[in-house]
Order: structure tokens, then C-alpha cells, then sequence
């Protein structure tokens, strides 16, 4: 019970820290707290939970742009579902697989999302899914390791 609590907390900072810092943050280049929340809860959860869990997050972030309704929903929950499906075969307490884990998460959120949308033409769709995409994967995989390092005392403190 008391590492369910650790759990819902560090995700409930993360999904604060991407509605209350990341809009503070300057540039193209951002980390997508959500994400990284979801690839951390989806490797403690089934593959039905975290599709629902991706659903409910998606849905929370489409909520903010009715432009691209379901785009988001879609993404997350594509991306839970299969990151916690490929726990079991990829997830290891290794920083570098961690940090791929990440990376390919936010990159393949971002690049559904863009899809879904349907908002860009095809050579601002290219541009975004080959430069700004990975680049923003690539700060939110750095970021979710380090927030990995720094919250896995209290993720899992065993027992109580």
C-alpha cells in the first residue's frame, strides 16, 4: 500500500511539473513530463491498466487543444500500452536502456500525435517528426533518468 502511495505521488509531481513548469520553459526543445510519468507507471501496471492509464492522460491533454481531439489519447495510449508490454523484455536497472526506453516513448507519443492530428503539411510534418521530435525525446530521456535516479529510493523502498 505504502509504495502504491510513492507511486501515485511521483506521478502526480510529474503530470504538476508538465502543466506548471514546462509552460515555463523557453524554446521547441521541452521534456514531456507526461510521458515520462506514464512510461513509469506503465512498467509497474499491466498492459490493459496502462492502456487505460495512457487513455485517461491522453484525454487530459486533449482537453487543452480541442483542435487535435483524440490525437493525444491515441498517442498515450498506444505508448502504454506497448511500454508496459515490453517491460518484461527491455526494462532493466540499467540507465542506458532506461534512457532508450524513454527516448523511443516521447519519440513515438509525439510522432503518433503528429499523425493523428493531421495538422501539419508534409514538410513541417517531416521537420517536426525528424529534428524537433527527437530532440524533445532526447531531453525528455535525460530528464527521466535523472528523475529515475533521484526518485527510485522512494519508488522502491521495499516493505512499508
Amino acid at each position: 500500500m505504502a509504495r502504491t502511495l510513492r507511486s501515485f505521488l511521483v506521478f502526480a509531481l510529474l503530470v504538476s511539473l508538465h502543466y506548471g513548469v514546462r509552460p515555463l520553459l523557453p524554446g521547441r526543445v521541452l521534456p514531456d513530463f507526461l510521458v515520462i510519468a506514464l512510461l513509469l507507471a506503465a512498467v509497474r501496471l499491466r498492459p490493459g491498466a496502462s492502456a487505460v492509464l495512457g487513455l485517461l492522460i491522453g484525454f487530459t491533454a486533449d482537453a487543452l487543444t480541442p483542435g487535435a481531439f483524440g490525437a493525444a489519447a491515441l498517442a498515450f495510449t498506444v505508448v502504454g500500452f506497448a511500454a508496459s508490454w515490453l517491460k518484461a523484455v527491455f526494462f532493466a536497472d540499467n540507465a542506458a536502456i532506461n534512457a532508450v526506453f524513454f527516448f523511443a516513448g516521447a519519440w513515438v507519443a509525439d510522432v503518433v500525435f503528429l499523425l493523428a492530428a493531421r495538422r501539419l503539411p508534409l514538410g513541417e510534418f517531416v521537420v517536426q517528426a525528424l529534428v524537433w521530435s527527437p530532440l524533445s525525446a532526447g531531453l525528455t530521456a535525460v530528464v527521466g533518468v535523472a528523475l529515475l535516479l533521484v526518485a527510485r529510493p522512494v519508488l522502491d523502498a521495499g516493505g512499508s
